[in-house]
């Protein structure tokens, strides 16, 4: 990851977390309150009934006129006091408030009843436990060790959707840094063929024939990066035009003839009357960026041909050609078969493009070190 990445991933991670922090933490506080009041009600239930078992036991006691044996309860100690709150029968109850029907304090929990009515001189019956202090911790315990390993597996979760999510502006991110590079080497070779042949010129102090088609050359080649740069970044406002598309071709020929004669190729173009609905600009990028790649592909002292009627137009060199794994990607932009010739990878993707707007149909076939032919369908 660059830095641009990194920082973005950090950020979406910390967003993340927190936020499913938050939530977490919240949901993991509710529940421990909803099952902490559902175990005081449970404790708070199970000790009442002890008391009004034992409050029974009195009554009974009472109108029998036998002594009172009190059950022994798992868990919880009896108390059973007078009116002067007065230790009658059972165990000493520890910190007492008279005044409440139930309370939890220092981890023992107590419910008070005064259901014997009198009977046995008893008024109160205190039944405490420390059980519920228990599962609390339980429950408290339980809830820490799911949150942890629910907030251990959101961890996780946040890491891979952040790689996930950010896999495309990381591949964008690379695409540019390739593309940036691509630019520099592209231009270095026109600008450095402009200065030298200035330079040239200036010592000579004359401008002779091939100074003055290097220049030419150079300087065209700066104009069709620009161009192929500027369609890619710029939307076009022309609109569709009736156009006559062999003399766009024979203009684009006569455009790239100073390359042609540089590589000493010969360029034949058998064609018949072609008119399409289609923007200038567009007609122009499309052919000039099809001649570019064939002559920049094909080798010295090699053949172009070019066939054009109202159907279609096509295009052959008897240059390096393309793998045939490699076919399938061409098109896609910034994607380059080989490092043959350079370029950014915007031609093709540019070609098909302008085809997919007009409904063309493009056919290509390929071998290596034999050439590529490449036809463009209009019906």
């Amino acid at each position: 990851m660059n830095k641009l990445t990194q920082k973005s991933f950090r950020l979406f991670l910390t967003l993340y977390l927190v936020s499913s922090s938050i939530l977490l933490f919240t949901s993991s506080y509710w529940f421990y309150s909803a099952q902490t009041s559902m175990q005081k009600s449970y404790d708070y239930y199970k000790l009442k009934h002890i008391a009004d078992e034992i409050a029974t036991e009195v009554i009974k006691a009472h109108m029998m006129k036998r002594p009172l044996k009190l059950k022994m309860y798992d868990n919880a100690s009896v108390g059973l006091y007078d009116k002067n709150k007065k230790l009658l029968y059972g165990s000493k109850a520890q910190h007492v408030d008279f005044s409440k029907d139930y309370y939890m304090k220092d981890k023992i929990f107590t419910v008070i009843s005064m259901g014997t009515a009198g009977h046995l001189g008893v008024t109160h019956i205190v039944v405490q436990s420390t059980s519920c202090a228990s599962s609390l911790k339980n429950i408290k315990e339980e809830i820490f060790l799911v949150t942890t390993l629910i907030f251990m597996f959101i961890i996780i979760i946040a890491v891979v959707l952040g790689k996930i999510f950010l896999r495309p502006i990381r591949d964008k991110m690379q695409e540019i840094e390739e593309f940036v590079k691509d630019t520099a080497h592209e231009l270095n070779t026109p600008i450095t063929a402009l200065m030298m042949s200035t330079s040239r010129a200036k010592s000579k102090q004359s401008y002779d024939t091939k100074i003055i088609q290097n220049i030419s050359i150079s300087t065209k080649q700066l104009y069709d990066i620009y161009e192929s740069l500027s369609y890619i970044s710029f939307e076009s406002q022309e609109e569709d035009v009736s156009l006559r598309f062999d003399d766009v071709v024979q203009n684009s020929i006569e455009y790239f003839n100073e390359l042609l004669d540089k590589k000493n190729i010969i360029l034949t173009y058998s064609h018949e009357e072609c008119t399409l609905n289609i923007t200038p600009t567009k007609a122009k990028m499309l052919i000039s960026n099809l001649l570019s790649n064939a002559i920049k592909y094909s080798h010295p002292d090699s053949k172009i041909n070019i066939t054009l009627n109202q159907n279609l137009f096509e295009i052959e060199d008897e240059g390096i050609g393309i793998a045939q794994d490699k076919l399938q990607s061409i098109f896609k932009r910034f994607s380059r078969a080989n490092s043959y010739a350079g370029g950014f990878g915007v031609g093709l993707s540019i070609v098909e493009e302008i085809s997919k707007n007009y409904n063309y149909t493009i056919d290509i076939i390929s071998k290596e070190h034999v050439g590529t032919k490449i036809t463009i369908k209009f019906h």
